[in-house]
């Protein structure tokens, strides 16, 4: 997986163990980014539903989550994978605006990624491997960048990964079907069809994926955007259509209250933390059509830039890190008997600790426990492959 703010690796298991608990058979993950949520569900043989707005995270969606790992020929995808990575460099876009008018890759690598690319949408355009062909793509650049995790700016000296050479991988597909949307959560959530578990990823604060990923935007689509700034984002990061709802304080307690309220699941899984604008307690509120809802809560290290620190154009250091910690949150609501199991078993198997739970009776138009969620579900189940 690619470094990524907000990454849920550490949290994966717990989900998983949740997601066991209720016996779920089919899953929506509606802010998927980079789908490592959606494949450990999907690993453990769940029928998943994969949707976010950007590019690159639908193109991991439709790698890991609609690819089923039994349709596709190893032989053919080796053989495409050893044929790019055996391309010379040859400059253009990526090389231009990433390397030389900006620092994210060393121009050698630059040049592969080039290279890379435009033969991927001369060669591979409407194949089924384009989009495992393109995440290995993205995930080999990301192993040789120059950051701390986002593409706002890069290090003021080349990162010691910057120097490796470009190295395409088979991605680790999976068995099983899936499927992948690209599309605004907001207006989605009620449109995507009942499922068993939802699992809710929100962005919580200023933060904007689309500027802070803005390289992996421009690779997918390889449109060649005009550009601005030190960062060469896309001139698009401009436009008030790319801005979401939920990275402004004035709207986002009423995006993901109507997206909580439009899902039709009988669990709702929703992850946050305590640098949100939305208390634990207006959560809970939001989920109050379920019948009930217990809060899951514990430490984790904030993203490398924190522990860097701030620093100015001029590479000096400026500004004092407040804190290195956070406490994420992760908010179970439906039947009574499915977030008992689910909470149990979450904190039973890691560093998780019940803030509360509160069980109530259904309210008017709650829908029941239909008897596959009863208890966890007996049939076979896929081992999670590590990233």
């Amino acid at each position: 997986m690619i470094k990524y703010l907000g990454s849920k690796r550490r949290l994966v298991p717990v989900l998983s163990r949740i997601a066991a608990a209720t016996g779920a058979r089919s899953a929506l993950d509606l802010f998927t980014g980079t789908t490592r949520v959606a494949q450990a569900f999907k690993a453990q043989g769940m029928e998943v539903t994969a949707v976010d707005t950007a590019r690159y995270a639908e193109t991991f969606a439709r790698c890991y989550v609609a690819t089923d790992a039994r349709c596709v020929e190893r032989r053919e995808l080796a053989a495409a994978l050893a044929y790019l990575d055996s391309l010379p460099g040859e400059p253009g876009y990526v090389t231009e605006t990433f390397c030389v008018r900006s620092r994210f890759f060393q121009p050698f690598n630059g040049e592969r990624i080039d290279a890379v690319r435009e033969t991927i949408e001369r060669e591979f355009s409407g194949s089924p491997l384009y989009p495992v062909l393109l995440t290995s793509l993205i995930e080999a650049a990301d192993r040789v960048d120059s950051t701390t995790g986002v593409q706002m700016a890069y290090v003021k000296e080349w990162a010691p990964r910057s120097y490796r050479p470009l190295e395409l991988r088979v991605p680790g597909l999976l068995e099983g079907t899936g499927t992948a949307v690209r599309g605004d959560a907001v207006e989605l959530a009620g449109r995507l069809g009942e499922v068993d578990l939802a699992y809710l990823d929100p962005p919580y604060n200023q933060h904007r994926y689309f500027t802070n990923y803005h390289v992996w935007e421009t690779l997918v689509a390889w449109d060649r955007p005009a550009h601005y700034g030190v960062a060469c984002k896309r001139v698009d990061a401009r436009d008030p259509a790319t801005r979401s709802p939920f990275n402004s304080k004035r709207t986002i307690r009423d995006a993901l209250a109507q997206v909580v309220g439009s899902l039709n699941c009988t669990v709702l899984v929703l992850s946050y933390n305590d640098e949100s604008w939305i208390t634990p307690e207006e959560l809970t509120a939001m989920c109050d059509r379920f019948e009930s809802v217990a809060t899951l809560g514990f430490e984790s290290a904030r993203y490398v830039g924190a522990r860097i620190g701030i620093f100015n154009p001029a590479g000096r250091k400026v500004g004092r890190v407040s804190h290195l910690t956070n406490r994420e949150l992760v908010v179970v609501a439906g039947p009574a008997e499915a977030v008992e199991r689910a909470a149990g078993s979450a904190a039973a198997g890691g560093p998780f600790v019940p803030r509360g739970q509160r069980t109530g009776r259904a309210r008017r138009g709650s829908r029941p426990t239909p008897p596959g969620l009863r208890s966890p579900a007996p049939g076979p189940s896929r081992p999670s492959r590590p990233r």
